[in-house]
């Protein structure tokens, strides 16, 4: 399949998302917004979209041009029946462009080691499959989706961030969490200035490391080859 990937920061790729995508025979397309580049017109040789993170708030289209573009592509390929896939400022995305609401976290921003629970029907839903009900991931945002869009299934949340993954029909899923990071990704992120707002010092999350970062990344590349494998079927 053709996939388009949106991306909002130089930083914020699909990573070991990406790379499994591609093993799996997919052909990726990237879209950098942030370089000036355009959402395309139309969803000619389409075949699916991933939506990635970025620095920015969905409120902030008088500083970014692409978000109205982006949210509207988002909503034409949703109703059009393609897979689509959003990644923390992308599952937000998601939000916004069908109807749900983005706001600040009511709290300081979730970064770091934070364990995300399972709804019931996030334990039934194929492409979180062999996902434990309750698994540790990495979050950083400080932005959440506070009301779902009509329609959709919330499969997971923290006890910071109700909606950390949801579902809208068969084919669109949000991820407010990063499973598809690698150690490389989370050591460079945290060195971002956005990091140190969080409850948990740099340092105290990188020494964390060790205790969660093996499971994480098995359990992480497990969903990627689900979305690579069902929810981008060829």
């Amino acid at each position: 399949m053709s996939l388009l990937v949106f991306m909002h920061a130089a930083s914020e790729g699909p990573s070991v998302l990406g790379r499994v995508l591609t093993d799996y025979g997919h052909k990726l397309r990237f879209v950098h917004l942030y370089a000036g580049q355009s959402v395309p017109p139309d969803l000619d040789e389409v075949d699916g979209i991933i939506s990635m993170g970025g620095p920015m708030n969905v409120d902030q289209a008088s500083q970014h041009a692409w978000i109205p573009a982006e949210t509207a592509f988002i909503r034409k390929a949703h109703e059009a029946g393609l897979p689509v896939v959003g990644i923390c400022l992308g599952a937000q995305l998601i939000a916004a462009a069908l109807g749900g609401e983005v706001k600040a976290m009511a709290g300081r921003p979730e970064i770091g080691w934070y364990n995300v629970r399972l709804g019931f029907p996030g334990t039934i839903d194929p492409v979180l499959a062999g996902v434990p009900w309750n698994v540790m991931q990495f979050h950083l945002h400080g932005q959440e989706v506070g009301k779902l869009p009509p329609q959709a299934v919330a499969l997971a949340g923290s006890a910071a961030c109700k909606a950390q993954a949801f579902r809208v029909g068969l084919k669109t899923y949000a991820f407010q969490y990063h499973f598809e990071w690698d150690k490389g990704d989370i050591a460079q992120m945290l060195q971002d200035p956005f990091a140190a707002q969080g409850e948990l010092g740099r340092q105290e999350i990188l020494d964390a490391m060790p205790r969660h970062y093996e499971t994480y990344r098995r359990l992480g590349d497990r969903v990627c080859a689900n979305v690579s494998e069902l929810l981008f079927a060829k």
